[in-house]
C-alpha cells in the first residue's frame, strides 16, 4: 500500500469518508506539482508535505488543515497561483496555503527590524486564522526533525529562529509536546556539545535513580489502590533544555535538578484529582507553598492540572502533577486538542476562548504598536507569562504576567480604565500604581473622567497592552498639543504682518505644503509646535507663496524683525500646554519670572529664565529663542529649588517640612548636608503656583527659629 493510501487509511478514525478523499486529492495535487523537485537528503519533495500533513494528523486537525499541509509549498516553489487553488480546493484552503506561504518567505536574519516585520506578519496571519500557524508549525517540526542535511550555519540559524519564535508560540497556544520538542532539536543544533553532555549524564543518572524511581512509582499506585482510586501513575522526564535553561537561569548544578523525581497521575474526572492530591498528601509530607491549582484557576493557555512537590523517601523532592485524561490531552496539544469546526464558519472550539482572546489583543497591540520593533517588544512579553492571578471587586479572576503592576490591570480590564485610571486600593488599601502585584490580591483602579496617562507610567508597567496603549495615547496627545502650539507661533508671527492664518488663501497653503513635502496643514502645524520648522519661515513663505504679494508688503516681510516675539504681544504661556512645552530644570522659572522660550528640534518649547546661564550661546540664534509672557489664568504646581542653612537642632527638619505643608507646597525631593556640628544645609524641591506664593512660603520658612538664611537656586 503507498504511503498516501496509509495515511487516508488512519484518516478514516476520525475524518468522513469525503473529507479523506479531498486529503487526497490535495495529496495528488502536490505529487504533480513538486514531480522532479527533491529535498537536501535525495528524497522526492512532495515527502515533506506529506510528513507535515502526518504531524497535523496526529494531533486529529481537521480536513482543511490536512490539505493546506499537503499543498503548503506549491504557491513559492512551482509557481502555481493562489487562484488556481481557489478554483481547485475553495476559498478557505487557498487562504490557508497562502498564509503559510506568505510565512514560510520569512528570513528571521540579524536585522532587528527584519525580523519584527517578520514577526508582525505571523502574529497577524495567526489572528486571523489559526490554523496557519498550526500547519507552520508542523512544518517547521519537521524541518527541525531533518536538520542533518543542512550546512552547520544554517543550522544554527534555523535553530536559533525557533527557539526565540516557534517554541514560545506553541508553549503559548498550549502545544506542550511541541514546545518540548522544538526546544530539544533546536538546543541539539545550536549546541551540539552541550546536548550531547547534558545527554550522557541524563542517561547516566537514570541508572543510578531507577531502583528509588519505581519504589515511589509503586508506593503512589499502592496508596491510590488502598484509597479505592483510579488512576495511572507515571515517571515524567525532564527535557534536556529545561535542564539546560535551570542550570544557566537559576545556577544550578546538574545533580540538584536531577535530585526531584517527577511524576504524573491521569485520573477520570476533576473532582478525582483532589481525592488524589488528600490521598498523596497522607503518603508524604507536602512542601509548604509549592501547592498549585491550576483546574481552579487554568493558565493563560488553558493548562489545566494540580502540582505539588512532597518529601519523598529518604528526604527526596517528588513533583507531582494530577490531572485528567482531557486535561492531559490539552497540555500535550493545546489549541489543536478537540479542534471542531461547523459546517459554515470555522470556528475555534469553546475551550479556546482563552487563546482567541489572546490573539485578539495581539491584534490590538499591532494597531497601537508605533513601529513593528515596538509590536515584538509586546508580544515577547505577553509570550513567556509566568503569571500572577489578581481578583477584581466583583469576584471575577485576571492572569497577568508576573511582576504586573495596578496599572497593568487597569489596561487588562479595559483601554479607557487605563487611560483614566488614577489610583488603585489593594486588598481595600490604597496603595502605588507602580506596587507589583502578587497572586490572590484584589484590586480596585479609582478612575477620573479627565485624567490622562502618565509617561512616567512606561517605567514600571510590564504587559504589552498597558505599553502600547500608553505610548499610543501619548504619541496623539502630544501630536494634537504640538499642532495647537504650532497654530499660536505661526498666528503670532502672521500678526505682526496685519494678517491671520484664517486669512490666507488655501492655494497658497496647499502651494507651501506641496514645497514642504506634506499633504495636510495639521503635519506643518505640528512641526513648528515639535519646533522643526520656524513660525517665522514658514510665515513668509505663506505670505509670499503665489508671488503676487505687493511689493511693500515683501519689503515689510524681509525687513522684519527677527521672531523673538520682541514686539508688542509676546506669547503667552497658560501651563497648559502639555508636552511640547516643557520647564528647563536648569533654572525652573515659576510664573512672575521673566522668561524666554527656546525651540529644540523635536520636543517643541522649553521655557527658560530671561537671565539663565545656559541660554548665553543660544540668544544670538533669533529664529529659535523667542520673548514670553505668562497668561493672567496661568494654572499648575511649578518646580522650584531651595537651599535653607539652618542651626542643627533636634527637630528642625520636622519643622521645616510642617511649614511647607502649612503654606500649601508639596515637597517633591529633600536632602541634609551637615556642614559642621552647628549648621546643616537643606536642598529642597518643593511645588508652588507663582512668585507670589513662594515669597508667602520663603516669609514662612524666616520664621523658624534656627533659620539662617534661604536662597532660591538657579543654574
Amino acid at each position: 500500500m503507498s504511503a498516501i493510501e496509509v495515511f487516508a487509511d488512519n484518516l478514516g478514525s476520525y475524518l468522513e469518508p469525503e473529507q479523506v478523499n479531498l486529503v487526497r486529492r490535495a495529496y495528488f495535487y502536490a505529487e504533480q506539482a513538486h514531480d522532479g523537485q527533491t529535498r537536501r537528503s535525495g528524497e522526492p519533495y512532495v515527502t515533506h508535505p506529506l510528513a507535515v500533513a502526518h504531524i497535523l494528523a496526529d494531533m486529529h486537525m481537521d480536513h482543511q488543515s490536512l490539505m493546506a499541509a499537503m499543498l503548503h509549498d506549491v504557491i513559492e516553489d512551482t509557481g502555481i497561483p493562489k487562484d488556481a487553488l481557489v478554483a481547485q480546493f475553495g476559498d478557505t484552503v487557498a487562504e490557508l496555503v497562502d498564509g503559510v506561504s506568505k510565512l514560510t518567505q520569512m528570513t528571521f536574519e540579524t536585522k532587528a527590524e527584519a525580523q519584527a516585520e517578520n514577526f508582525q506578519k505571523m502574529a497577524l496571519a495567526m489572528a486571523r486564522d489559526i490554523r496557519v500557524i498550526l500547519v507552520k508549525l508542523a512544518d517547521r517540526l519537521h524541518n527541525m526533525r531533518t536538520l542533518g542535511a543542512l550546512a552547520p550555519e544554517k543550522r544554527r540559524r534555523i535553530a536559533k529562529e525557533t527557539l526565540e519564535i516557534y517554541a514560545p508560540i506553541a508553549a503559548r497556544l498550549g502545544m506542550h509536546s511541541l514546545s518540548t520538542e522544538f526546544e530539544d532539536l533546536g538546543f541539539k543544533a545550536m549546541y551540539p556539545m552541550r546536548s550531547q553532555l547534558i545527554d550522557r549524564a541524563v542517561r547516566s543518572a537514570r541508572g543510578n535513580r531507577k531502583e528509588l524511581l519505581n519504589r515511589i512509582l509503586d508506593s503512589l499506585q499502592a496508596c491510590l489502590e488502598r484509597e479505592g482510586l483510579q488512576g495511572k501513575v507515571m515517571g515524567r522526564e525532564k527535557h534536556l533544555y529545561g535542564i539546560y535553561q535551570k542550570m544557566r537561569g537559576k545556577r544550578k548544578a546538574f545533580t540538584e535538578i536531577m535530585d526531584v523525581y517527577a511524576f504524573r497521575i491521569i485520573v477520570d474526572k476533576a473532582d478525582t484529582c483532589y481525592r488524589v492530591l488528600g490521598a498523596v498528601h497522607s503518603l508524604y509530607k507536602p512542601f509548604p507553598g509549592r501547592f498549585k491549582d491550576y483546574i481552579a484557576i487554568p493558565k493563560a493557555n488553558g493548562y489545566q492540572s494540580l502540582h505539588t512537590t512532597l518529601f519523598g523517601m529518604h528526604g527526596v523532592p517528588i513533583e507531582i502533577q494530577i490531572r485528567t485524561e482531557e486535561m492531559e490531552e490539552l497540555a500535550n496539544s493545546g489549541i489543536a486538542a478537540h479542534w471542531v469546526y461547523k459546517s459554515k464558519d470555522d470556528v475555534i472550539n469553546g475551550n479556546h476562548a482563552r487563546t482567541r482572546q489572546w490573539l485578539k489583543s495581539v491584534l490590538e497591540l499591532q494597531q497601537n504598536a508605533g513601529n513593528s520593533l515596538e509590536f515584538i517588544e509586546n508580544v515577547k512579553i505577553d509570550l513567556f507569562p509566568d503569571e500572577v492571578y489578581i481578583f477584581t471587586p466583583k469576584g471575577r479572576i485576571m492572569e497577568l504576567p508576573k511582576g504586573s503592576t495596578p496599572v497593568d490591570f487597569a489596561y487588562a480590564v479595559h483601554t479607557d480604565v487605563g487611560n483614566s485610571c488614577i489610583a488603585c486600593r489593594v486588598n481595600r488599601r490604597l496603595a502605588p500604581l507602580s506596587e507589583p502585584l502578587q497572586s490572590g490580591e484584589t484590586v480596585e483602579v479609582i478612575t477620573a473622567p479627565g485624567a490622562r496617562p502618565n509617561p512616567a507610567w512606561l517605567s514600571f508597567v510590564i504587559t504589552g497592552k498597558a505599553r502600547s496603549n500608553i505610548r499610543h495615547f501619548l504619541k496623539h496627545q502630544r501630536h494634537s498639543e504640538s499642532i495647537a502650539l504650532g497654530e499660536r507661533l505661526l498666528d503670532k508671527v502672521l500678526t505682526s504682518f496685519d494678517t491671520h492664518l484664517g486669512d490666507i488663501p488655501q492655494p497658497r497653503i496647499d502651494r507651501v505644503l506641496k514645497d514642504c513635502g506634506m499633504e495636510h496643514l495639521e503635519d506643518l502645524l505640528s512641526d513648528i509646535g515639535l519646533g522643526n520648522r520656524m513660525a517665522y519661515v514658514v510665515a513668509r513663505r505663506l505670505l509670499a507663496a503665489d508671488g503676487g504679494v505687493e511689493e511693500t508688503e515683501k519689503q515689510r516681510i524681509d525687513q522684519s524683525p527677527d521672531d523673538t516675539g520682541s514686539g508688542e504681544n509676546p506669547l503667552a504661556i497658560r501651563g497648559t500646554e502639555g508636552l511640547v512645552v516643557s520647564f528647563a530644570r536648569c533654572c525652573n522659572p515659576i510664573p512672575g519670572d521673566p522668561i524666554v522660550g527656546y525651540l529644540s528640534s523635536g520636543k517643541g518649547m522649553v521655557i527658560h529664565q530671561e537671565n539663565c546661564k545656559n541660554l548665553v550661546d543660544s540668544r544670538h540664534n533669533t529664529e529659535k529663542t523667542m520673548h514670553l509672557t505668562w497668561d493672567k489664568d496661568v494654572s499648575g504646581e511649578f518646580t522650584v529649588e531651595l537651599r535653607v542653612e539652618l542651626e542643627h537642632q533636634r527637630g528642625i527638619i520636622a519643622q521645616l517640612a510642617t511649614g511647607i505643608t502649612v503654606a500649601d507646597a508639596s515637597i517633591d525631593k529633600i536632602s541634609v548636608d551637615e556642614r559642621d556640628g552647628r549648621i546643616s544645609v537643606v536642598q529642597l524641591v518643593i511645588r508652588v503656583r507663582d512668585r507670589l506664593h513662594l515669597s508667602q512660603l520663603i516669609k514662612r520658612i524666616r520664621s523658624l527659629n534656627g533659620v539662617m538664611r534661604i536662597t532660591r537656586l538657579k543654574n
